[in-house]
């Protein structure tokens, strides 16, 4: 069996890089490899059994961090690239101020050696060992581009001395000092903004990681032991106050609390607890206090499923992804090529000195870095997953985002999905207080859904009387005696066919052997069902109900929900037929809850399940939406995949844009480069910028 491994992989600016380590791990025979530069990650099947740690090694000598994640271990803040800037900056700034200044110290070309030398060597330490490592797997990388450009300028500069050992206004130290230091600016700036687009993701690992009060008996009396998260077993009692959030998803044993479930459901409103009701991990307990049984710890964990689904999906790709990876795959060996025609050009065509050439050719190198273009998706991604994930929304993939925008036709069951599963007492003929106390009273003896909804409509107006050799009867209902010997019996038609022709009612009461009543219930439609159905079509998306339930009754929550088009009885193979024949007309999502849901969700080109739906349904759906009560966060689904699939385009079409526009400037001499490396990190500052706008966009 293939076991997946985690590797911690730091180090990767972009995209770019991400696509270093993966091609070296597969030429390793690795398979299914995803490597996130946001997440700091690659995952892969190791099916040859190799060496891990000789995987690591192979991805270090590529210039980047790999380690196996170490769980037992907080992660430690790296301050590497900070150091890096402030050393460099120092130094390059009475490089860069020579120009300005008549200090004649400064133009003295072994000061500026000795300033540029240690820049430099960090320069290759830093973006020279990248480079060399893209460049062995074959992919050569932006830190290729990068190496090139502060090398020729410094090589140059060396050459230059041999003619001015002393003096030299031809030396390029100070553009080689200032490429290295920008572009390292650019890095921070990136690292700082990129850790911003997964910050959803980090608030629920902080979520996750935290201690609990394990209660122990200790001398005939009760203690509490602090705990840590990873040290709890299933079985264990933990105790839980106001203030506190619940450690593990666990039952309620004692006691009674609100509890604020935003962080699972996107709902703000606290759910009041009782004992025997479920309790999530990461949720808040707003009042109140508790002991509750450990039933799912560590990974099993709702919190833990929800973390291994994000960081899975922002390590996919949608397909308008694989544009700018195309681009980035043959953009460094064109630009190496443009920047070798821009020095022939330069000095033999429109004969520049030889210094202006080679600016021009580093300027070309330098600016046209692919970073840009690698950051378009995967930050956007990152943000709109994360930030769903906040709201009660789960997208397996950013592929999903992709066909979610497409979608045409959405396609609903109605029990459990548009309707609660719950039943509402709609009528009760006639109403009188015998009718009331009987009903109330029996229905106490039963644990259906529809016993249940009785009785709670009836607690506020009925009173239980006494009932004797009560028996229920599968697929009949309920039997009974009261104290004056008379025999009641409550049931579906089929205790009532030999006394009426009327099929229409829900259920039915008889008294010695006389029909004395008859009920009628309705589903319980979902909160927010019309306003979100309403919003879907307002969007263009057709509305189409398909149900294993009675035709009368999906037709009639189909009008009050203002849905024509209705499929009713259908069993699940029947409605796998039917979501592949709209699949065909047009792309379409599943919205269901049920086993029977799981075929139809599976066919469809977006399968979308409820929180509290089955197991299998969950499995087989690709968008999760986890309040179980309310279909408002339906619409939003869509409303998130359109928002970021416009702002990928936004930012694939400023990261095309400034590579046209930035290369021939370049390589005219209008940008130096210097100018070049500030433009480089400005572009993917803006790139990152604009996908960090989705946190305000998403609400």
């Amino acid at each position: 069996m293939e076991t997946e491994v985690v590797l911690r992989v730091n180090g990767m600016h972009c995209n770019s890089c991400a696509a270093t380590v993966t091609s070296t791990l597969k030429q390793q025979g690795m398979e299914d490899v995803n490597v996130s530069y946001t997440a700091c990650e690659a995952t892969f099947a190791n099916p040859q059994h190799k060496d891990v740690e000789a995987i690591i090694k192979s991805i270090n000598s590529l210039g980047y961090a790999a380690s196996l994640p170490t769980p037992d271990k907080e992660e430690k803040v790296s301050y590497g690239l900070e150091i890096r800037v402030a050393i460099a900056a120092v130094l390059t700034l009475p490089l860069f101020l020579h120009m300005f200044l008549p200090i004649m110290f400064l133009h003295n070309a072994l000061v500026q050696l000795g300033l540029c030398l240690p820049v430099f060597i960090m320069g290759l330490l830093y973006f020279g060992k990248s480079a060399w490592g893209s460049l062995k797997v074959k992919t050569p990388n932006m830190d290729v581009l990068i190496t090139m450009g502060f090398c020729a300028s410094f090589v140059y500069s060396l050459l230059a001395m041999r003619h001015y050992p002393i003096m030299t206004h031809t030396a390029f130290f100070e553009t080689c000092s200032t490429i290295i230091t920008l572009v390292l600016v650019g890095n921070l700036i990136e690292k700082r903004s990129v850790s911003q687009t997964t910050s959803a993701l980090t608030s629920l690992l902080k979520i996750q990681k935290q201690k609990a009060r394990r209660v122990v008996s200790h001398e005939g009396h009760e203690d509490t032991v602090e705990t840590d998260y990873r040290d709890l077993q299933i079985g264990d009692i933990l105790q839980v106050v106001k203030g506190e959030s619940i450690p593990v998803d666990g039952i309620l044993t004692e006691g009674s609390a609100s509890v604020n479930e935003s962080m699972i459901t996107g709902e703000s409103a606290a759910v009041l607890k009782n004992i025997g009701d479920t309790l999530t991990g990461g949720t808040i307990i707003v009042n109140g206090h508790l002991h509750m049984r450990a039933e799912k710890v560590g990974n099993q964990t709702v919190v833990a499923g929800i973390i291994d689904m994000v960081k899975k999906a922002q390590g996919s790709a949608p397909k308008i992804q694989r544009i700018g990876d195309k681009v980035s795959a043959v953009f460094v060996p064109i630009v190496m090529g443009i920047a070798a025609l821009t020095f022939i050009l330069c000095k033999y065509a429109f004969h520049l000195t030889l210094e202006n050439s080679i600016l021009n050719s580093i300027g070309v190198l330098v600016v046209a870095c692919p970073c840009a273009m690698g950051l378009a998706t995967p930050t956007a991604v990152a943000v709109a997953l994360g930030r769903a994930a906040q709201k009660g929304i789960l997208i397996k993939g950013a592929d999903t985002m992709e066909a979610l925008a497409e979608i045409k036709t959405i396609a609903l069951d109605k029990t459990g999905t548009l309707t609660t599963g719950a039943f509402a007492v709609k009528n009760i003929s006639p109403l009188t207080d015998e009718i009331k106390n009987v009903l109330f009273s029996m229905e106490q003896y039963s644990t259906h859904p529809i016993a249940k909804s009785i009785v709670a409509h009836l607690k506020d107006s009925a009173k239980k009387i006494t009932l004797n050799n009560v028996q229920e009867e599968e697929g009949l209902g309920l039997k009974a005696t009261d104290g004056d010997g008379h025999n009641y019996k409550l049931g579906s038609y089929k205790v009532a066919e030999k006394l009426t022709d009327d099929k229409s009612h829900s259920a039915y009461l008889i008294k010695d052997d006389k029909l004395i009543a008859t009920i009628d219930l309705e589903d319980e439609i979902r909160k927010n069902a019309e306003t979100a159905i309403r919003e879907l079509e307002q969007e263009g998306i057709h509305i189409v109900m398909i149900s294993g339930d009675k035709k009368e009754k999906c037709e009639e929550i189909a009008s009050k929900l203002g849905i024509t088009e209705v499929h009713a009885e259908q069993l699940p193979y029947q409605k796998f037929d039917r979501i592949s024949a709209l699949s065909q007309q047009s792309p379409t999502a599943m919205v269901g809850d049920g086993i029977n849901d799981a075929p139809a969700l599976a066919m469809a080109n977006v399968g979308i399940s409820l929180g509290a739906a089955t197991k299998i349904a969950m499995q087989s759906a690709q968008v999760l939406l986890l309040s179980d009560n309310d279909l408002q966060q339906l619409p939003k689904v869509f409303t998130i995949s359109k928002k970021t699939l416009r702002v990928i385009k936004q930012n694939l079409f400023w990261a095309f844009v400034y590579n046209i526009v930035a290369i021939p400037l370049a390589a005219s001499g209008i940008l130096s480069p210097m100018a070049s490396a500030f433009s480089m990190a400005f572009s993917d500052v803006i790139v990152i910028g604009n996908s960090l706008r989705l946190k305000r966009m998403i609400k």
